[in-house]
């Protein structure tokens, strides 16, 4: 069982980076211990901005930054890095093009106890609607460190999602290419597709062994890319398979359900189906329980499938 959180893969990859590219800076807004950046602050003092607990600050502080050559890496927590600075991002990052990688570390309902007010699952939303940021969700610790090293070269805005806890594997090792914008077909089927991003992929891949049992052939996608979205990926699936499931730790409206909808609506309409939070305040409670109260589960993926194929559940 996997027990490196994807924040510590980050920082882990950056100290490696760091050593050959001292362009590379990391901010925090009072969250290098939640970030696990400490040991990055330690290393690279000179490389390392403390802002506090002021997320709009820190997103105009790490533009001035990318405008002065520097590679910024934004770290804090998601549900406020992604509400209070939104305008900010939008100018100083989106409409000045400027080279910031947006780190929301603990997001989607990593904070469940917490409540509404320590959850992001509006975040995929309202960044997916700004021109210019890419949007990712890496699935397991090896996803993440080869998108954070995608994203140490990548020019331009990007916002990152991750969770607070470990996360089962998805991929046996990090050696494997990884494109920022290309899904990752990490199960083959030809009846029912299942499109999941970040820890929901995990969700996604023992659905498909639930459905395999029931007999039915089930793809797994891996969208880790919210924007620029592989929108030939979904058509294949669209076409290939005639059904389609989503499912992620994000509102139904306005995240990878929307995203995928939009592109099927236009081009290839299919019988689909959005398993997400719905339009309510999220119960408080673990990230599991969460999950299961709203059906981000395998147990209700294969019920959704069968359901989306006519057929009843064995």
């Amino acid at each position: 069982m996997n027990t490196i959180p994807n924040r510590q893969v980050i920082c882990e990859t950056l100290l490696e980076q760091a050593q050959h590219d001292r362009s590379i800076m990391v901010l925090a807004s009072d969250s290098r211990g939640s970030a696990a950046m400490a040991p990055f602050a330690k290393a690279y003092p000179e490389q390392f901005v403390e802002v506090g607990i002021a997320e709009q600050n820190i997103v105009g502080i790490s533009a001035g930054l990318a405008h002065s050559g520097k590679k910024p890496f934004v770290t804090s927590p998601a549900c406020f890095l992604s509400m209070r600075s939104i305008e900010q991002i939008k100018v100083d990052v989106a409409y000045s093009a400027t080279n910031v990688k947006l780190v929301g570390i603990s997001g989607g309902v990593s904070y469940g106890a917490l409540g509404m007010s320590h959850h992001s699952v509006q975040d995929l939303a309202v960044m997916r609607a700004i021109p210019g940021i890419a949007v990712l969700l890496p699935a397991d610790r090896h996803e993440t460190k080869r998108m954070t090293e995608a994203l140490v070269n990548y020019e331009g805005g990007a916002y990152v999602r991750i969770g607070r806890n470990a996360v089962e594997d998805v991929y046996d090792s990090d050696d494997y290419e990884f494109v920022i914008g290309q899904a990752v077909r990490l199960r083959e089927g030809s009846e029912v597709t299942i499109i999941a991003t970040g820890e929901t992929v995990r969700v996604a891949l023992d659905a498909h062994e639930a459905l395999k049992e029931a007999g039915v052939s089930c793809r797994v996608l891996n969208m880790h890319t919210i924007k620029p979205l592989d929108e030939a990926a979904i058509l294949s699936a669209a076409r290939e398979t005639g059904h389609l499931i989503t499912v992620e730790e994000h509102s139904i409206h306005g995240g990878l359900g929307a995203a995928v909808s939009e592109v099927v609506v236009q081009h290839c309409p299919v019988p689909m189906r959005i398993i997400g939070i719905p339009d309510e305040p999220a119960i408080a409670g673990k990230t599991a329980e969460v999950f299961n109260h709203y059906g981000i589960s395998a147990g209700n993926l294969k019920r959704v499938a069968l359901e989306l194929l006519g057929r009843r559940e064995s």
